[in-house]
């Protein structure tokens, strides 16, 4: 039963990242009401850290880079690691296939989570460069 589940669960999911993906080449999250805003930021009228995502993935769907790079460049630097992460679990789960998988100590694991937090704080301060982090 396990295995008659698996194929069905993987197709989902393609399907849903396919739809999501689709979606988000159709509609900038600028200019449509399809996305909801970032809550941190409709709360606060601060920038979180993920503050630009969507619609720097969108700039990313479209070929746009630069773009993307200036609305949120922490989340497009974390995409491929993010991403790798993500197809070596799931080649494993699905086909048991193993590539080989990284294993961060918790000391680096800690420092990126201060980067993070850093990278949030820093986008607010209004003084050149740190505006240039704004999305």
């Amino acid at each position: 039963m396990q295995a008659f589940k698996k194929p069905f669960f993987l197709i989902g999911i393609v399907m849903l990242i396919m739809g999501a993906g689709v979606l988000l080449f159709m509609y900038n999250p600028s200019v449509s009401s399809i996305f909801p805003p970032c809550p941190f930021h409709k709360l606060t009228g601060l920038y979180c850290p993920g503050c630009g995502s969507l619609r720097a993935l969108h700039q990313l769907l479209h070929g746009n880079v630069l773009a993307a790079l200036d609305l949120n460049f922490m989340m497009v630097l974390s995409l491929p690691f993010v991403g790798y992460g993500l197809l070596a679990q799931g080649l494993r789960y699905f086909f048991d296939i193993k590539i080989p998988i990284v294993f961060l100590p918790a000391g680096l694991i800690w420092i990126i989570f201060g980067l993070i937090v850093a990278y949030g704080i820093a986008r607010n301060i209004p003084v050149s460069p740190l505006t240039y982090l704004a999305p």
